[in-house]
């Protein structure tokens, strides 16, 4: 009993404290309560925003994980592979006001802002099973109906529950219901329902390891949908945060210190651009000292160099002291709106379908989804960056496709091919689509990250330290079920068995 007063407490200040905080980001507040009698009242438009725009943020941590960046000032557990718990401040702020924007709608009868809520469901519950597996999700986020203790659901359940949730989406979303407070599409429900379809696929191609989950076959499922649910068509439907030079809507890491003073790209990283001379790397990297001082041309690929991933950060920090490292580009923390943030792309969904159709799940020509998937990357790049001249005059994506570490060969094996799209899937997603990347090597092996002897890539996190104290007892059940009653970071979860 005194653990649900105290869970119950919890419960309701964190959610004070979602709306207090949407609150203060969010101007016009003497509009924000529909009804000036009832303070429970919320525009849904308001939690759309709010929601969205955390959502959608920039996860520099993955960077690390998949061996794009690197420290020199101290060990980072992200690149030593050796973090620990996680988190679930997701329930407390996303989820909550999810639902809250979800119950509003229905009272305004506005069923674009449920569909849209039951994609966020979807997305948040997706990302935060992939990070521990089994975790609450029937009985989650439901404080206000007496249920301060979750069960937990296993991964499948999980699973199996958001591809019904977005299929649900999918039927509601609508033209006549008015999206307001829309960041992401300006209130286009048209590119909402292709982002919805779209990240339905992406989940089916994570399980590409299973063969059903509840009750979808899910070569099948993927077929269906992409047979005949619209889908993105352009870097133009690109699921993404575009940034704005005001409080609150700047970069995710402007004016970061870390950014401007310790950390740098990995060799493995840089190397992958230098080996098929891709212009994409001047984007991402700023030449190294020793470059600069020797005049090197900006597109010279001998002025770029990363540090090892695996060394001690030490080591990489002598590399400074010899001037032949490379920081990240100067445009990621200096620039305040900088390029879009997305949790999928036009170029990841292309991606999805090449390896959809190498595996046989659709026909139709892998070596298509992977051209156009590469053209779609490039593309934004050339759109967002600024002085886009600088990085790729002269550059013919024809002719990068065609030169042999890229030339897409269908006839190859389907590990080849696999590691063919898997690996020009990574090089798209420096700073984009969160932990992605991380997640496509544990369920494929590609690309093949350097690891320290003896340090393996963990396949998940440990739950956090709240659900000990607070939901114990369905935390240990879930457990004893998923590994033994091990909370391990080494324990391989339901979908990648």
């Amino acid at each position: 009993m005194k653990n649900n007063i105290k869970a119950k407490r919890l419960i309701q200040s964190v959610f004070a404290a979602g709306l207090l905080t949407l609150a203060s980001c969010e101007s016009n507040l003497d509009k924000i309560n529909e009804n000036p009698n009832d303070q429970a009242s919320i525009d849904p438009k308001y939690l759309l925003t709010y929601v969205t725009r955390s959502t959608f943020q920039v996860d520099g941590d993955n960077m690390y994980a998949s061996r794009m960046m690197i420290g020199t000032d101290g060990e980072n557990k992200y690149q030593y592979m050796k973090w620990n718990d996680a988190s679930f401040e997701v329930y407390s702020k996303a989820l909550l006001n999810t639902v809250k924007m979800m119950q509003e709608a229905e009272k305004v009868k506005n069923k674009n802002y449920v569909a849209i809520g039951k994609f966020l469901r979807a997305y948040h519950f997706f990302n935060t099973s992939l990070k521990v597996g089994s975790m609450p999700y029937t009985e989650a986020v439901k404080g206000e109906s007496g249920i301060t203790q979750p069960k937990y659901d296993t991964q499948d359940v999980v699973m199996a529950g958001i591809l019904s949730e977005l299929k649900e989406a999918n039927d509601l979303i609508n033209t006549n219901d008015k999206i307001e407070g829309d960041i992401i599409f300006n209130g286009d429900a048209s590119k909402w329902k292709k982002l919805i379809n779209s990240f339905r696929l992406k989940i089916l191609i994570t399980l590409s390891k299973k063969t059903t989950v509840g009750s979808y076959n899910i070569a099948t499922e993927f077929a269906s949908i992409a047979g005949s649910q619209p889908l993105m068509t352009s870097v133009s439907d690109n699921g993404e945060l575009k940034f704005a030079d005001a409080a609150d809507s700047r970069y995710s890491m402007f004016n970061n210190s870390g950014y401007g003073s310790s950390l740098y790209l990995a060799d493995y990283f840089i190397n992958l651009f230098k080996d098929r001379q891709d212009p994409r790397l001047f984007t991402f990297a700023a030449q190294t000292t020793g470059a600069k001082e020797a005049g090197k041309a900006l597109t010279d690929f001998t002025g770029y160099n990363g540090g090892n991933p695996v060394s001690a950060y030490s080591e990489n920090a002598k590399l400074i002291t010899a001037k032949n490292i490379s920081k990240v580009n100067d445009r990621f923390y200096k620039d305040p709106t900088n390029e879009p943030s997305s949790v999928l792309s036009y170029s990841e969904l292309e991606f999805i379908l090449a390896e959809a159709t190498a595996r046989g799940w659709i026909s139709g020509s892998a070596k298509t989804h992977y051209d156009n998937a590469i053209k779609a990357s490039f593309s934004f790049y050339q759109t967002y960056v600024k002085n886009p001249g600088q990085y790729f005059t002269g550059f013919d994506v024809n002719q990068y496709l065609a030169t042999p570490l890229v030339v897409y060969n269908t006839s190859a094996s389907l590990q080849e091919q696999v590691e063919k799209i898997i690996t020009q899937k990574y090089m798209t997603m420096f700073h984009q689509s969160q932990w992605t990347s991380y997640y496509d090597y544990l369920r494929t092996g590609y690309p093949n990250y350097p690891l320290k002897s003896g340090v393996p890539a963990p396949f998940r996190f440990r739950y956090p330290q709240s659900e000990y104290n607070y939901n114990g007892t369905n935390l240990q059940t879930a457990l004893t079920a998923q590994y033994g009653g091990e909370d391990n970071i080494n324990s391989k979860p339901w979908w990648l068995q």
